[in-house]
């Protein structure tokens, strides 16, 4: 197939490169401008623009892709399918019917669960026992079109929303092959969204990881494992910020006010929760590197009775 490829972040790059591999003309690749980032402000290119170059495959940049100017240029490559995976922008109508074959997106969730911007960190929030990704017919709502396949991976219970995210971007590279392969066939079957078990996941916000410890200590832990490696879950402690990057819950219940330290020796912090403990067991004081506990206590010693508290 002649595709054109839409695709910016990390997750998308597998993807290109399965389309590639996979024998598919690849026609052009559209991603999004590039940014100044950092302290220094320097212009980055998007990942999906650093695997394109590198390929050698012609690059497109739109400020917003219903422009004109670029719909005569989308026009001009006569693709055959549009393959759209984390793209960032919304596609009108006249683009979404632009191919012969229709634009075709790669969502990570089992769709017509998570819809939304972050399908993979919400599923590990949420305790989900399985996740995975979806291949469907692009509409213009939000994540609402026709499905066309599915793979699904279980949720370790040790999973972070970082590892999450690799195994589902790997995924996603070899459903596409098979999807693509059973529509130039005429052998697959658009299944319509229904409205049940439907729920949007919410864009991240670092303000997310704030952690309120009158939740139980399986809701915490869930929620720092969802937000390793953005945006993190912190909490207050010495006027300083104190990120957590692994806990384990402890069942057992102790006295005291909810975010005290209820237990701790050389190896072990125990904090108390809403329900339950949660045992510390990687941690980031601000300014310094990712510690295990061991390491930690050795240069922070916590006595017990001190409190963690919220920022806000």
């Amino acid at each position: 197939m002649r595709i054109v490829f839409m695709g910016t972040p990390d997750f998308s790059v597998p993807v290109l490169e399965s389309l590639v591999k996979g024998g598919h003309e690849v026609i052009g690749v559209v991603t999004q401008p590039d940014k100044p980032k950092g302290r220094g402000k320097a212009v980055l290119m998007t990942p999906v623009k650093e695997k394109a170059l590198e390929l050698k495959l012609p690059v497109y940049q739109p400020n917003k892709v219903r422009e004109p100017e670029f719909m005569e240029e989308l026009k001009k490559l006569n693709p055959d399918i549009i393959v759209v995976v984390a793209f960032g922008q919304l596609l009108p109508k006249n683009l979404l019917t632009l191919p012969h074959f229709g634009c075709v997106n790669i969502h990570a969730s089992l769709l017509p669960k998570y819809r939304g911007a972050a399908p993979i960190q919400w599923a590990v929030i949420d305790g989900e026992k399985e996740s995975g990704v979806t291949t469907m017919m692009m509409a213009e709502g939000l994540d609402t079109g026709d499905m066309l396949e599915k793979a699904v991976v279980p949720i370790d219970p040790e999973e972070t929303g970082g590892s999450l995210h690799d195994k589902l971007s790997v995924l996603g590279a070899n459903l596409i092959l098979s999807t693509l392969q059973k529509m130039e066939e005429g052998t697959i079957t658009p299944i319509p969204q229904t409205e049940e078990n439907t729920c949007y996941a919410k864009m991240l916000k670092k303000s997310m990881g704030d952690i309120d410890w009158t939740m139980d200590a399986f809701s915490i832990e869930r929620l720092i494992r969802g937000l390793n490696p953005w945006p993190s879950a912190y909490t207050r402690w010495n006027e300083k910020t104190l990120k957590l990057w692994k806990a384990q819950v402890i069942e057992e219940e102790y006295e005291g006010v909810c975010g005290e330290v209820v237990y701790t020796d050389k190896h072990t912090i125990l904090v108390k929760t809403g329900k339950g403990t949660l045992s510390l067991k990687e941690l980031q004081p601000e300014g310094k590197k990712r510690m295990e506990i061991d390491a930690f206590l050795r240069g922070y010693p916590v006595e017990v009775h001190t409190i963690f508290e919220r920022s806000c």
